[in-house]
């Protein structure tokens, strides 16, 4: 890790290993597409051919997915694909038509955070709870359910998912 200084700002520059983050999404039970770039990493992520069933991403706010609300640990921004209080961003796949793929998602690793940010607990940033707030974030995504709050940019996949007029999801 090391601290940038650009006039007045100062940031963060995480040294992440792309190959272990690709490691740690195939460990989890991903096939992956890496990207290593200046500023970040880019994951496209797909679940197992033999998951009969979507990634567990769905609408935080539906009270039909209380259940999933209940034992998530991971919750996403609908308007930008944050992940909450982590450097990971989200977004969906589309085939070729424009359809939602249900067991991929897009997943972005920023290299480069302000000197402030915190991981929960106020806990500061590093590579290492980095990996494993990766490998945590991408268990959930297969086994526990990660809430998607506010409608967006990132669609939910699994749950009782609304499909909005003129979207193809």
């Amino acid at each position: 890790m090391q601290v940038l200084q650009a006039g007045k700002h100062k940031l963060l520059r995480l040294e992440l290993d792309p190959e272990l983050v690709g490691n740690i999404a195939r460990q989890a039970g991903f096939e992956i597409r890496l990207e290593d770039h200046d500023r970040g990493i880019v994951l496209d992520l797909e679940a197992p051919e033999d998951r009969e069933s979507p990634l567990l991403l769905f609408d935080a706010a539906d009270p039909a997915n209380l259940g999933w609300f209940s034992r998530c640990q991971f919750y996403v921004d609908g308007q930008t694909g944050a992940v909450l209080q982590t450097p990971i961003r989200v977004g969906n796949r589309r085939d070729r038509s424009g359809r939602i793929l249900p067991n991929s998602l897009r997943l972005q690793i920023a290299k480069e955070l302000p000197i402030s940010f915190r991981m929960p607990g106020k806990q500061p940033v590093n590579e290492q709870v980095v990996y494993s707030v990766l490998f945590n974030l991408l268990n959930a995504l297969l086994n526990n359910g990660v809430g998607v709050c506010g409608a967006g940019v990132v669609a939910p996949l699994a749950g009782r998912v609304e499909r909005r007029p003129g979207r193809k999801n």
